[in-house]
């Protein structure tokens, strides 16, 4: 079997990814990077009110309401519209397998959270209500898997490669904004969100690679 050049290069990033997932994670578990962790988080905070974080007073706000991007709810809406809008292009395959990689990635995300079941942080307070676990950073996970595979498979069925580029670099903006929200409002260390992204990406690189190797872009013929 070849691999032509990108390929080649989604290949080794894949394997990257799973190393350096799979690392951070036992660094994690073992304790090794808390102080790196509560550092960064005290960082963020004036040294005088932990509650206070830095920045403007808009600031927190502005990210209450980005972190809510990478919420339930707003993942939910943006993966059943991503999937009606490929139905409705007559793109019914990469619909389909869309929808489950998505789902895929939810059931692995809260999987990984049950067996490492780190506490969220306790050195700064809360600037939002959490209640679940800490790692990996469920908002940096969904988010990565969410939007990188709606931008990876979405542009599969553009025209123009200005088009596909916009997506996949929304997708990462997108998904790099809702992550450090989550680490500004005190609610995740952040190896969390390092490891809620790296699992992320990871898994929608591999659902890219599967699906350019073997669902085909072109509209469905009885559609």
């Amino acid at each position: 079997m070849t691999f032509e050049p990108i390929g080649l290069m989604m290949f080794a990033f894949l394997a990257g990814g799973l190393f350096l997932f799979f690392n951070l994670t036992s660094e994690v578990v073992e304790g090794d990077t808390r102080a790196f962790d509560e550092r960064i988080l005290l960082a963020l905070r004036t040294t005088t009110d932990l509650s206070i974080p830095v920045g403007p007073y808009w600031l927190s706000h502005a990210f209450d309401d980005i972190t809510a991007l990478g919420g339930t709810t707003v993942l939910s809406l943006m993966t059943i519209m991503g999937t009606t809008y490929l139905l409705l292009a007559r793109q019914r395959a990469i619909a389909i397998f869309m929808f489950l990689s998505i789902l895929g990635g939810w059931l692995v995300s809260n999987a990984l959270k049950l067996g490492v079941a780190r506490p969220r942080p306790d050195i700064v307070p809360h600037l939002i209500e959490v209640h679940d676990l800490s790692f990996p950073s469920g908002h940096a996970m969904l988010s990565a898997v969410t939007y990188l595979t709606l931008g990876a498979l979405l542009s599969r069925a553009q025209q123009y490669r200005s088009t596909r580029i916009f997506l996949i670099a929304a997708a990462i903006f997108l998904t790099l904004l809702i992550g450090f929200s989550r680490i500004y409002l005190g609610v995740h260390y952040p190896t969390d969100v390092l490891g809620g992204w790296c699992g992320g990406a990871t898994w929608a690189v591999g659902c890219w690679m599967i699906a350019r190797r073997f669902i085909s872009a072109k509209p469905s013929a009885n559609a």
